[in-house]
């Protein structure tokens, strides 16, 4: 029997966590609707979070881009189907490789960061302060925040995505001698609307699970150092969980849709 009590135990702060996890975005949803909105401060979030994150999503796809192609060429080679790549790497990249892999990148980007800051602010007791002084730290610090990285991320996707392919078309250019018309023509000839729309959704909600989750675990951290490093950490670990469990349900949505 007592080998149980761990497991029961995990159970529980798993539920409790949910739990939490699930007021909390409730709380976000209420906030966000009443007035009054602190758009200065969205725009600055905004800025920051797209700022931040521009090379290193920008490096990413790129080598994603070049990589995918360079693994990718010589299997298609062998069946004679080198023709087929702008339109393989097309449809893969924009329609799921690259919103994953971007929203990945930023949950380690984007979730770290917003959770180690709160989690700093609320260490240092700068979120009691402002409780104090009659400001509403929810609305200025998470509302801001989660609508920031909310509406961020697939400009962000859209960025990755277009370095991805144009990686994927300089090793075309070089080993195929494939010109930049003909590579593009043949990529988007194999894209259809029902790809982008899926992909567009989804980035959103991508953003949504990675800005609530960093929020959450920030603005809820233990006291100390160490409080905001587990702050940090678990807000990387659970907004990646939760990004393909969105993208899973997002797969078997669309599949429904199609079938409908």
């Amino acid at each position: 029997m007592p080998s149980h009590i761990p497991f029961k135990d995990s159970l529980k702060d798993f539920l409790v966590e949910v739990g939490e996890l699930s007021y909390f975005t409730g709380r976000f949803f209420k906030e966000a609707l009443k007035p009054p909105y602190e758009f200065g401060e969205f725009i600055r979030q905004s800025y920051f979070i797209g700022y931040n994150s521009l090379p290193l999503v920008g490096i990413t796809g790129f080598i994603m881009g070049v990589v995918f192609t360079l693994q990718t060429r010589p299997t298609l080679e062998e069946l004679g189907a080198v023709a087929w790549m702008p339109n393989m790497i097309g449809i893969s990249i924009i329609r799921e490789i690259g919103p994953v892999l971007t929203a990945l990148i930023c949950a380690g980007k984007i979730g770290s960061g917003i959770g180690a800051e709160l989690g700093s602010m609320r260490v240092t007791e700068q979120i009691e302060a402002m409780e104090v002084s009659g400001t509403n730290p929810f609305k200025y610090l998470v509302v801001t925040r989660v609508l920031a990285a909310t509406f961020t991320l697939p400009i962000l996707v859209v960025l990755g995505d277009t370095v991805s392919v144009f990686g994927s078309f300089l090793v075309e250019n070089m080993k195929g001698a494939v010109s930049f018309h003909l590579y593009f023509n043949k990529m988007f000839e194999a894209l259809e609307f029902g790809d982008l729309m899926p992909a567009t959704v989804k980035s959103f909600f991508f953003g949504l699970v990675i800005g609530l989750v960093g929020c959450y675990k920030g603005y809820n951290s233990d006291k100390g150092t160490e409080g905001v490093g587990r702050a940090a950490n678990s807000a990387v670990v659970i907004a990646s969980l939760l990004i393909f469990l969105v993208d899973f349900l997002a797969v078997v949505m669309a599949d429904i849709f199609y079938e409908l």
